[in-house]
């Protein structure tokens, strides 16, 4: 009996020496490392007592010369016999473990809020490989609200050039969960949000799978970050990653009989998935956890893991409402070309004064003289113009290289008269770059065209990457293109020029370090309302999803819903209602916003389009005030310097009544709410221009319940009372 009560605690002895726990500063959140039989690194998650992560496993596979040798059977790789030297995930012991905490409160340059927190509390731990002498530290961070962690490769003679193979990182779940997904893709976000069982995925995939200009889908079960999920006891679970920086983009691949999801990095042409020098780091991998939706939403995890400002000067750096020659070109009523008489362009050779022009032309000068003048007459601060530029006869699904230059206009667009024309109306221009995904011949151009923007004004562009990939064979979100993506970022800064990259890798809170990264796409934006609509759910989804790890440029405030109108042979509808379209403007955070739709419909419905006048784009305080994924989102926001406060709620296709209180606003002072809502039989699909408005006198004592139609929501301006007379006849709620 005493030789087995020794045993015993010998045993707890040694699994406390490889178990070393981390709670977050509110002690609500527990995470657990140790290592497993074979020297197998692993970790769990557990939240308020309730594990939320079962014990996951962690490590890399590296590609090198192989021989015989019988490795690596702990992580259940047995497809091939293995070399000790590409694996670095098992056969480790902890050499060093070390505990701190910090904590900070900083301003970002634009943001949800004008101060951000940052508290954690810090694991590292050093582990060497036994056979190999190889270092790897593995850094957990624990905040209130989730987990960070990576893996970092110091300086060492062991492991300095490496390969990756595959990243091997676990992250297994507790049950069948419920999830909001979009299928993994090597080339494109743009899907529609499905959400069903984890056990549902592989059934649902081919389905979910819709046609686009590029995709890349890697497997039946293979899912994208970042994913929202929800356990049947009513926690919410984000999977995402931060500080994606020379590095592949993570993707998840399921185990759909065990639930445990494992990293799938998207690879290089050459299938290789990463190429590292010693010293280095991955990404942070992100698990944000909470009881209430509402955190989730709130949370700057992502953010809080990024690198701080690396531009000195930050001046120029400003938020931006704009609106373009965009909307015309995606509905089919204009076109980006400039002829139907040329099959194909040779840049340099192509002589445009010796064809005839289509007429269909939307980046005339004339046409973007009156968006200009519509800018200027209602507080825009800049104009977009695609197909400015010569070359859209033949840019896209040809692979061709030299597809633009980014310089040379077309014969109709009068490119220092419309730079003069914006100048005098206090009107900036914003420059378009469309890639065509010719990455070589981008980066060729890329100092000419920052510095002809330069010459002429522009401080912001809008680059997109559509179609396959330029060098042929990479993927839009692989080691190369991500680097791409961070060099064009850095170079813009040097030129103090502001990016909105579409098509690019979706964001990792890396907007903090490089604040001029304004906007990305990286979604299924407001143009597919254009080709063939998206679900009525999708913008109550998203702001879980992909907004995690940043801002989009969603293209919201469209009015009219019915393409057709614009363009018989378009037959798609736009499926929310007009008030949903108002409330974007705050659920889609954003600091560059646009007003979409075309100056008419804005004009005819002006006493709406007031509100996205109103709106701001930067703010000192969020509020987020009611939210479930897929159903509802409600939250308030204070503008950056001011008084006012913008609420904005938008809901899925069941619809929803909205219950909120305004104990936000500064108590005992009163204010005029312009409320924006659906009108009591408004519907998506059946009567999406059925809007209200009307105004009342709040303080911070009012209640508001509000009905918002399937497909709907509203949308408030508050502005505090500046005299009696503007309060009088207005009831009080």
């Amino acid at each position: 009996m005493k030789k087995l009560i020794f045993l015993l605690c010998l045993f707890v002895s040694i699994s406390m020496i490889h178990a070393q726990e981390l709670k977050s500063p509110d002690g609500n959140l527990s995470m657990t490392f140790s290592l497993e039989k074979g020297g197998v690194p692993a970790y769990r998650l557990a939240y308020k007592g309730k594990q939320i992560i079962k014990p996951s496993k962690l490590g890399l596979e590296l590609i090198g010369n192989t021989t015989k040798v019988e490795f690596g059977a702990e992580m259940d790789i047995k497809s091939e016999d293995k070399d000790p030297k590409n694996s670095l995930y098992d056969n480790f012991r902890i050499v060093d473990t070390r505990t701190s905490s910090f904590d900070e409160t900083w301003q970002p340059v634009w943001g949800e809020t004008k101060d951000i927190r940052n508290r954690y509390n810090e694991l590292a731990v050093t582990l060497n490989q036994e056979g190999t002498d190889r270092q790897m530290l593995i850094r957990f961070r624990l905040f209130d609200d989730g987990l960070g962690f990576r893996y970092e490769f110091p300086q060492q003679k062991n492991l300095i050039y490496f390969v990756i193979k595959e990243e091997r990182t676990q992250f297994a779940m507790t049950g069948d969960h419920t999830a909001y997904w979009i299928p993994g893709d090597y080339d494109t976000q743009e899907y529609d949000y499905t959400m069903s069982r984890l056990s549902e995925i592989s059934g649902l995939m081919k389905g979910a799978i819709t046609p686009n200009a590029s995709q890349t889908v890697f497997s039946p079960t293979g899912v994208q970050t970042s994913l929202m999920m929800k356990t049947d006891e009513g926690i919410y679970i984000n999977l995402h990653e931060a500080a994606l920086i020379n590095y592949s983009c993570m993707h998840l691949n399921l185990d759909d009989k065990n639930f445990v999801f494992e990293s799938w990095l998207t690879p290089d042409a050459n299938g290789t998935k990463g190429h590292l020098q010693a010293p280095c780091n991955t990404p942070w991998r992100t698990i944000l956890v909470s009881d209430d939706a509402r955190d989730i939403l709130a949370s700057n995890v992502t953010l809080n893991l990024n690198e701080p400002c690396k531009i000195e000067d930050t001046s120029w750096i400003k938020p931006v409402k704009y609106v373009g020659v965009w909307w015309e070109m995606i509905t089919g009523k204009s076109e980006w070309s400039y002829t139907y008489d040329l099959p194909s362009v040779q840049l340099g050779v192509t002589d445009y004064s010796k064809v005839k022009p289509h007429g269909r032309h939307g980046a005339t000068t004339e046409n973007v003289k009156r968006y200009i003048d519509f800018a200027a007459e209602h507080g825009f601060d800049a104009v977009l113009v695609e197909g400015w530029n010569i070359g859209w006869e033949d840019w896209f699904g040809n692979s061709k290289d030299y597809v633009f230059d980014f310089l040379t206009p077309y014969p109709d667009f009068d490119l220092k008269g419309i730079r003069d024309y914006a100048k005098s109306k206090g009107v900036k221009m914003m420059m378009h770059h469309e890639t065509s995904g010719a990455i070589r011949n981008y980066e060729r151009h890329l100092e000419a065209a920052y510095a002809f923007m330069n010459e002429n004004g522009y401080t912001s562009v809008k680059s997109g990457y559509v179609g396959n990939m330029i060098p042929r064979g990479e993927y839009h979100y692989s080691q190369w293109l991500n680097n791409h993506y961070q060099y064009a970022i850095e170079k813009a800064a040097e030129h103090k020029i502001m990016v909105n990259a579409h098509e690019a890798t979706r964001p990792t809170g890396l907007c903090r370090t490089w604040p001029n990264l304004i906007g990305n796409e990286s979604a299924r934006g407001t143009e597919y309302q254009a080709f063939g609509g998206s679900k009525p759910n999708h913008a109550a989804i998203l702001p879980f999803t992909r907004l995690i790890g940043g801002p989009m440029d969603y293209t919201p405030g469209i009015f009219e819903m019915d393409i057709e109108k614009i363009n018989p042979n378009n037959t798609s509808h736009v499926n929310t209602t007009l008030a949903n379209q108002l409330a974007l403007y705050v659920t889609m955070y954003s600091p560059l916003q646009m007003a979409a739709d075309f100056p008419e419909h804005y004009e005819r419905l002006s006493d709406a389009f007031q509100f996205i006048k109103d709106v701001a784009v930067d703010w000192d305080e969020s509020n987020y005030l009611e939210a479930e994924p897929g159903e509802y989102v409600t939250v308030a926001r204070k503008a950056k310097g001011t008084d006012n406060w913008f609420v904005g709620n938008v809901c899925g296709e069941k619809g929803f009544t909205s219950n909120i209180q305004f104990d936000f606003l500064e108590p005992g002072k009163q204010y005029i709410a312009t409320i924006y809502s659906d009108a009591k039989n408004a519907h998506y699909k059946t009567n999406p221009q059925a809007y209200e408005i009307r105004k009342v006198v709040v303080t911070s004592k009012s209640k508001l319940k509000q009905y918002s139609a399937p497909g709907g929501g509203y949308a408030i301006s508050i502005f505090p009372v500046a005299s009696k007379e503007q309060i009088k006849g207005l009831k009080k709620l």
